[in-house]
């Protein structure tokens, strides 16, 4: 579901959909309090109400800020390891023009089939939940076997070999930890706390009276839009290569990289 909204929408349209949903919710709510329970406008149980919800608001805020701040940081993590990755095919590439040909350019071409299967085939997969090392795994076989078929002769060869080595062993350690990365997610029981956390502090909102009608449905509505952009916000940073606020391939069409997507 989360990733269906987030690779369907924009984040403008989410932005409307959760905070809109979140104050429909809430709205709703204060009008069937008003006429379910009219005792509660004039404020005689506000001291009570005004404790819970700012006891509660206070951990619920704090537990969602470590919440957001901990995916965040996933989010860095995923760029680094994108970037690293992209850099190791690019060294790989830099070190092959030491080769004689045909070496040269059957290590370039195979690092070319790796680069464009990472952003044509592997990134959609990983946009939609389902990443799998077989999209690239021929394309890594090919530039293993380009590799292991060239025997460096003079000793500008054998440094520029054992570089190109390097940093082919650097790129399957990124691969993996980049499909690492595009399957992890929030665990469940995070989960529950954050979106129980938040239909709790609805509908808590909604106890605290206030007889101006406009005035009560303001109060709840700003409590919805926070709490609607809070749930946006911790559902686009729990998937790192999903929606608008995903990670980027670009780093594998720059620099080196770049004369295979002319």
């Amino acid at each position: 579901m989360e990733l269906w909204l987030l690779n369907s929408f924009g984040a403008l349209a989410l932005t409307v959909l959760m905070a809109g949903s979140v104050i429909a919710f809430a709205a709703l709510g204060s009008l069937v309090v008003r006429r379910r329970i009219p005792r509660l406008l004039d404020g005689t149980q506000n001291d009570m109400v005004g404790v819970l919800l700012g006891m509660y608001g206070a951990i619920y805020g704090i537990f969602l800020a470590f919440v957001v701040v901990a995916e965040w940081e996933g989010i860095g993590v995923a760029e680094t390891v994108v970037a690293s990755e992209a850099t190791h095919c690019a060294e790989i590439v830099r070190d092959a023009d030491a080769f004689p040909e045909p070496v040269r350019e059957e290590v370039t071409a195979a690092v070319g089939l790796y680069v464009r299967a990472v952003v044509d085939d592997q990134w959609p997969r990983m946009r939609a939940g389902e990443p799998s090392s077989e999209a690239t795994e021929p394309a890594i076989r090919a530039v293993y076997r380009a590799l292991q078929s060239y025997e460096p002769v003079t000793e500008s060869e054998k440094t520029y070999y054992a570089q190109a080595v390097a940093h082919l062993d650097g790129v399957v350690a990124e691969r993996r930890a980049r499909l690492t990365l595009a399957q992890s997610s929030l665990p469940t029981l995070l989960k529950l706390l954050v979106y129980g956390g938040a239909l709790v502090m609805v509908p808590m909102s909604l106890l605290y009276g206030i007889k101006s009608f406009k005035a009560h449905l303001t109060f709840v509505t700003l409590i919805a839009l926070l709490i609607g952009l809070s749930l946006l916000l911790t559902m686009s940073l729990d998937r790192p290569f999903s929606g608008e606020l995903s990670v980027s391939p670009a780093p594998y069409k720059e620099g080196a990289l770049a004369r295979f997507w002319q």
